[in-house]
């Protein structure tokens, strides 16, 4: 079975960075921060949708993590071949961005991993308590039952703002994301080789941002896999989850254009 034809969003000009999305959504999560790199000049941004996902169709079976991780390497070497590029990767997708780094730790300029997947294995996972948050009854009943349910679940802000946020960069791709898909990638979550070990030492900019009442993968690993890199940012961010650059999108931000001016410096 051939592999899905990825689609892909590019805009502006310059030196390549990808935005790898996480489990269960789209491009468009990370579309969200297209206003930080439009701003300043240099980068061209291309957005991938993973197969299953948005308007990539998935993977045939087994269709596991291994199998989605060789997906993007050998989607991103059609597209890019030996360009140099960065990457940016939220949850998921910071998991598929630094195994996509590791056998080009020459070609690659520089990470930022937004509430990072760490260890695969959920049990594994240093978590907070989940803290509940006061609902908003007339924010959730905005929406239908379904998706009031989904937002309830991981807002930690429920804010008109976070909302409309939530509404444009979340729940369109949940609404189209495959759930075969989903299914497969539970069934094999793990990689078969570890990228933190390859990247060990990876002398580019890095940053790590967390939300410190994200109880999907928590913030101390994230501080551990920051101790890595020599040139490393990390941040915990309060009142923030797993859509930390939703929950906090300016403190996000600012922490974006650093480390984007931190790449062109370096490169």
């Amino acid at each position: 079975m051939s592999a899905p034809v990825p689609h892909v969003v590019r805009r502006g000009s310059g030196t390549p960075l990808l935005f790898l999305h996480g489990n269960g959504v789209d491009h468009r999560l990370l579309l969200d921060l297209d206003d930080v790199f439009a701003e300043q000049p240099g980068w061209e941004r291309i957005y991938l949708d993973l197969p299953g996902f948005g308007r990539t169709p998935a993977l045939g079976p087994p269709g596991g993590l291994p199998e989605l991780a060789r997906w993007v390497d050998g989607t991103v070497g059609s597209l890019l071949g030996s360009s140099p590029f960065a990457v940016l990767g939220s949850s998921l997708g910071g998991l598929l961005a630094r195994d996509l780094a590791a056998p080009r730790r020459a070609q690659c300029l520089g990470l930022a991993l937004l509430a990072p997947v760490v260890d695969p294995i959920r049990e594994h996972r240093r978590l907070p308590e989940r803290i509940e948050v006061g609902e908003d009854p007339q924010l959730l009943a905005s929406l239908d039952a379904a998706d009031a349910a989904t937002y309830a679940e991981s807002a930690v802000l429920q804010t008109p703002e976070n909302l409309a946020r939530f509404r444009e960069a979340v729940l369109p791709g949940i609404r189209c994301a495959s759930t075969r898909a989903m299914a497969r990638l539970d069934r094999d979550y793990t990689l078969r080789a570890d990228p933190d070990e390859r990247l060990d030492g990876f002398e580019r900019p890095v940053l790590i941002v967390a939300g410190k009442r994200d109880a999907v993968v928590g913030f101390e690993d994230q501080r551990e896999l920051a101790a890595r890199f020599p040139q490393s940012t990390y941040a915990a961010l309060d009142q923030a989850g797993h859509n930390v650059h939703l929950d906090q999108p300016e403190t996000v931000r600012t922490l974006l254009r650093q480390w984007s001016r931190s790449v062109h410096a370096a490169a």
